[in-house]
């Protein structure tokens, strides 16, 4: 658990702090307030795993997390499945950013995950979620593995965005079909979901859309759900390709603040 405040001075910084397991959290100096990055000890989540997160940026706060490195979700036994469970609580006036590095998903792995938002009526969220499915440079791909995604976020107590990814078996014939990942000028080897919950969302549509990929190694669309809601999906033949068109993305929208451990 880690949650941000609003001091008396006006200065923004850390409230609140409780962790145990495997999963740490380090907080990198001369960075802005407060910029959390997740550390898993255990070096990847495998089957049978149990990792829960839940971060609050407190009324007219910010509150920015971010993980070390990609998280690695190795081979599973049968009938396990490592467990990722994130809650987001975002106060009047504040800001969160959910900007964790790639998952990458290894052949016969298991993982479900779930993240919930709850934002109030003028608060603001930036998420991320980029998916690797096997390591490219390695020739891997996922004929046997699970990965179930679920994303809900909540603005003053109503559901404003449920998106839901299930993806069992043979996943690399999966996203070779048309109408999912088939249309790249290559096997589809990552994906990401992007979106944006802010009253800067509408202004930000035209920009995105123009800075997308057309197609060929990559492919990407956005789209407005609300005036203050847009999503972004990206699709791409490997995690090179796909940060080549997330990242400067990334940047304007944190407005030059994205993690450092992004660009290592």
């Amino acid at each position: 658990m880690v949650s941000s405040k609003r001091r008396a001075d006006g200065c923004i910084a850390l409230d609140g702090l409780r962790q145990s397991g495997a999963l740490k959290l380090l907080f990198p100096q001369g960075r802005p307030p407060v910029e959390a990055v997740m550390v898993n000890t255990a070096g990847g989540i495998t089957g049978g795993d149990r990792f829960s997160v839940a971060a609050t940026a407190g009324a007219d706060s910010q509150l920015t997390l971010t993980t070390q490195a990609a998280e690695r979700v190795y081979r599973a036994q049968p009938d396990q499945t490592g467990e990722m469970i994130t809650t987001l609580d975002v106060a009047g006036g504040a800001r969160l950013n959910w900007l964790p590095q790639e998952t990458i998903l290894f052949q016969t792995s298991s993982y479900r995950r779930s993240l919930r938002a709850d934002l109030a009526a003028d608060a603001r969220l930036l998420l991320v979620e980029p998916l690797v499915l096997g390591r490219a440079a390695m020739g891997e791909q996922l004929t046997a593995a699970q990965f179930y995604d679920r994303i809900e976020i909540f603005r003053a107590g109503r559901r404003v965005y449920h998106d839901a990814i299930r993806l069992h078996g043979d996943i690399a014939a999966q996203m070779a079909r048309p109408g999912l990942a088939g249309v790249l000028s290559a096997p589809c080897g990552a994906m990401a979901t992007l979106v944006l919950a802010a009253p800067e969302a509408e202004a930000a549509l035209d920009w995105i859309r123009s800075a997308l990929p057309a197609g060929g190694t990559a492919l990407g669309g956005a789209s407005l759900l609300a005036a203050d809601l847009l999503h972004l999906r990206l699709l791409a033949t490997d995690s090179f390709v796909l940060r080549q068109s997330l990242l400067p993305i990334l940047d304007r929208l944190t407005n030059g603040g994205l993690p450092r451990c992004w660009r290592l």
